[in-house]
């Protein structure tokens, strides 16, 4: 290589590695950190369980501590009342079907045929009245009966004719069926029923308090005998799934980490053991450091809350614990973030 390209060369190479060493300098020396530490508390969601009605207390099946799963039966209230009132409008509803469905039906085919027999004979009786009126008025014009004859016998032929007018009209009733405004009144009354029905069963079913959840029951309030009401708590239940570590996140490392990014999460009450996690949720605003919050930094500084969420399967964690959070920063986003690692072995 010739002397003149030579020079600069070795001049661009020594400029470099003064410049990286005044770097190195300046910023300490200090590698880039490859995994975040968080401090924080074990949280859990608690669920304050009441009746949605109001009588005494029958049974109070479970103790604190016990470990309850979802829809198991916890306590029940004394449903007597309940019972004979849900009896009584079944048998209602039962009694409004049956006049429903014997209007929808109309008259039995029996029924039918009298009403036609009836409207026949009073037809068969107006006509012989009419006959016999007739029959007297000649021989009142001959002078052989009293006026008074063909005047009775006048009246008894309009009689006899209108009772089989009526008897007519009865057929035709008989024949026609109900009218469609007494089916509808009779309909209307049969939903009434179904309805008080429903709302009767509901508040019957009420009677029994079951748990919304897996948990662990924490405080059992109420005993047997109590009056309980939709605003007295029976029981606090402590949800088992999900638990998470809360903690907070400086702003500074804020771009560091996204939401489904894997985690190790360690206790004091356990040590040498570390518990699966993820990052379940990072606060959409900032917020001054809490002062229960344990930093290197002890200072007033925005930072933002982060949700760690944990794998319990020992049921190990408990409300409070503190705990701390080791998060690797390299991992990559995947179509799977954010999806509970709990099932993974």
């Amino acid at each position: 290589m010739k002397p003149k390209i030579l020079i600069p060369f070795l001049l661009i190479v020594v400029l470099g590695a003064a410049g990286g060493l005044y770097w190195q300098r300046t910023h300490d020396g200090e590698p880039l950190a490859t995994a975040l530490t968080l401090y924080g508390n074990v949280d859990i969601r608690q669920v304050q369980l009441a009746f949605n009605g109001s009588d005494r207390i029958d049974r109070m099946l479970v103790r604190e501590g016990e470990i309850v799963r979802k829809g198991q039966l916890l306590a029940t209230l004394d449903a007597t009342r309940l019972q004979q009132n849900a009896a009584l409008l079944e048998a209602q509803l039962a009694a409004q079907q049956q006049v429903l469905a014997r209007l929808k039906a109309g008259n039995r085919p029996e029924e039918i045929r009298k009403a036609r027999a009836d409207a026949e004979a009073a037809r068969i009786e107006a006509n012989n009245a009419e006959r016999t009126y007739r029959r007297l008025k000649e021989l009142v014009a001959r002078k052989f009966v009293a006026q008074q004859q063909a005047d009775n016998a006048n009246a008894a032929a309009d009689a006899a004719q209108a009772k089989y007018e009526a008897a007519q009209a009865t057929r035709l009733l008989a024949e026609s069926g109900a009218r469609v405004e007494d089916v509808a009144a009779a309909s209307a009354t049969r939903d009434a029923n179904q309805a008080a029905l429903a709302i009767a069963r509901k508040q019957l079913a009420d009677a029994s308090l079951y748990a919304p959840a897996d948990g662990i029951i924490q405080n059992r309030i109420l005993e047997p005998g109590d009056m309980a009401s939709p605003l007295l708590s029976v029981y606090t239940l402590a949800l088992t799934d999900p638990i998470w570590v809360r903690a907070y996140v400086q702003g500074t490392d804020l771009g560091k980490i996204h939401q489904g990014m894997r985690a190790a999460v360690t206790t004091d009450s356990y040590p040498g053991k570390s518990y699966r996690a993820w990052l379940g949720y990072i606060s959409p605003s900032a917020e001054f450091t809490p002062k229960s919050v344990e930093t290197t930094e002890v200072r007033s500084n925005l930072v933002y809350q982060v949700r760690i969420f944990v794998c319990n399967p020992q049921n190990e964690l408990r409300l409070g614990m503190p705990a701390t959070a080791s998060i690797v920063l390299d991992q990559t986003r995947s179509a799977d973030a954010g999806t509970s690692p709990c099932q993974t072995p």
